[in-house]
């Protein structure tokens, strides 16, 4: 079974406990508040996340290239 990577990149720290009772409907409740939460989130910080996601995501080549490509 294939271990559940999370987003963070976090490996350990505070336990998250579910009660396993939950009612599909308790669970729903859940999920749309985190939704409304990260759309409330992205909407003050837009500009800075997107210009983080970019440099984050850029790949940097500093070789140089002496032949071309093919």
């Amino acid at each position: 079974m294939k271990r559940y990577r999370q987003p963070s990149g976090l490996h350990r720290g505070l336990n998250l406990l579910i009660d396993p009772h939950w009612s599909p409907d308790q669970a729903m409740a859940v999920i749309e508040l985190l939704d409304d939460l990260r759309d409330r989130i992205w909407a003050h910080y837009e500009f800075t996340l997107m210009t983080t996601l970019r440099e984050e995501r850029a790949t940097r080549h500093d070789v140089a290239i002496t032949d071309p490509p093919f």
